[in-house]
């Protein structure tokens, strides 16, 4: 008799339909807004962090984020709290790994299966961090957001978007989807996107992705823009401004790693990275 053995498998719940109703799309744009961070925090608020210094920190989130196959909802929305927290509390340049590692914490216990640990965390600071720290500046970080954690992210919209977009692109889906959470992963580091209103980052990503993932004369292309601009109630404009924004963060940090794969089926050449190993060479 044959057992099958699936330990070391993480068991998912199949995806609510109700989740992708008008309804549920509708409620994720009015409250995007409530979770937008201060544009302006590094003159008005912080007085030691540099925007490169949220980067690298942002950078080390996302190195352990991928160390610790953490769902891929970890990473936006802790770095959505870093950036809520940082426009209300100034803090020591040598404090921001510890808010990075709280951020992390918190946002693993909202939507891992298996929370990362304190313990853990602190190993990856070297220990730099302890544990009575980490979970003393939980309660303050708690306390400075009121322990309002469901924050909309970008990711948010990826599904509800792409869900729209499976009759015309039920082919690519899968892929587009690969390419699009890498990019809003990509997005994450770069604080002047992450101004910018979660449903305009997705959109802006997947149609950067769609170039990667269809052939360029597809006339798909000009469609989709169409219905992401829809969906989305974005003006036209800006959606683009944000596609040209991520498509310039994509080229500047690729421009030493370059990264082409060839589509064996189709025979076009991708552009985008489809999933974090490939960005661990961008980011780091």
């Amino acid at each position: 008799m044959d057992l099958l053995c699936s330990e070391g498998f993480e068991k998912q719940a199949y995806k609510d339909p109700v989740l992708q109703k008008e309804r549920v799309l509708q409620n994720l744009l009015k409250l995007e807004e409530n979770y937008l961070p201060n544009r302006d925090y590094f003159t008005n608020v912080q007085r030691e962090i540099k925007p490169f210094m949220r980067c690298m920190v942002t950078n080390w989130m996302l190195d352990v984020c991928h160390g610790e196959n953490c769902n891929d909802k970890v990473f936006p929305l802790a770095v959505n709290y870093l950036d809520r927290f940082l426009s209300m509390v100034s803090i020591r340049k040598i404090r921001l790994q510890l808010v990075g590692s709280v951020c992390l914490f918190l946002a693993s216990k909202l939507k891992d299966r298996i929370p990362l640990t304190a313990e853990k965390l602190c190993s990856w600071t070297d220990y730099s961090v302890t544990c009575q720290e980490l979970l003393d500046w939980e309660l303050l970080l708690l306390e400075k957001l009121k322990w309002d954690l469901g924050s909309v992210t970008p990711l948010d919209f990826l599904d509800q978007i792409l869900y729209r977009l499976s009759f015309e692109l039920k082919d690519y889906v899968h892929m587009l989807k690969k390419h699009a959470y890498t990019l809003i992963a990509l997005c994450c580091t770069d604080f002047q996107l992450c101004t910018n209103p979660p449903s305009m980052i997705a959109g802006g990503c997947i149609l950067c992705a769609l170039a990667g993932v269809l052939p360029q004369n597809d006339n798909s292309i000009a469609i989709v823009n169409r219905i992401v601009q829809k969906i989305t109630s974005i003006e036209p404009d800006y959606l683009i401004c944000c596609k040209e924004q991520v498509e310039d963060l994509l080229s500047k940090t690729n421009s030493s790693h370059k990264i082409d794969q060839i589509d064996g089926a189709n025979g076009y050449m991708s552009e985008t990275p489809t999933d974090l190993d490939d960005m661990q060479h961008l980011v780091t």
